[in-house]
């Protein structure tokens, strides 16, 4: 339990932080999660962290972020409670890959703000080369995580 507390202190005063950035515009921040595998969720267990994350979503929504900014922190924020859930699961193969899930699918959506609103070339090619190869690898991780699941 003191583990769950120091990891949520600690991002609740990451979101805090970026909270202070001039606003911009706004860009509608998405409230679909990121999701895990039903065998992690099994194996994690019956901890909610959506409550914990929606509530840190709330403090940054205070209108100082512009929209890459809320882009880039909503992607952050759906994959930090899944990250966390993950990591409270005892099994080491299990918490790794249910991890690396949750942790790939962030990335993925941190790719896709950049696809949206960058404005370089290459950095948007990295953004599509990191989707494309994220999807294959969460492919073969829930495919890992079935089998350990057995």
């Amino acid at each position: 339990m003191r583990k769950i507390t120091i990891l949520s202190a600690v991002l609740a005063a990451f979101a805090v932080s970026h909270a202070s950035a001039q606003d911009k515009g706004g860009m509608a921040m998405s409230s679909e999660q990121v999701t895990l595998p039903a065998a992690c969720e099994a194996a994690a267990g019956s901890m909610d962290m959506s409550s914990m994350m929606g509530g840190m979503q709330d403090m940054m929504s205070g209108g100082q972020m512009d929209a890459v900014q809320k882009g880039n922190m909503d992607a952050m924020m759906k994959m930090h409670g899944p990250m966390m859930k993950a990591a409270m699961i005892k099994d080491p193969d299990l918490a790794f890959n249910c991890g690396m899930i949750a942790h790939h699918q962030g990335a993925i959506a941190m790719s896709e703000v950049e696809l949206k609103s960058g404005k370089d070339e290459k950095s948007k090619e990295m953004a599509r080369m990191i989707i494309d190869a994220q999807k294959k690898e969460i492919e073969e991780m829930t495919a890992r995580v079935e089998a350990l699941a057995k």
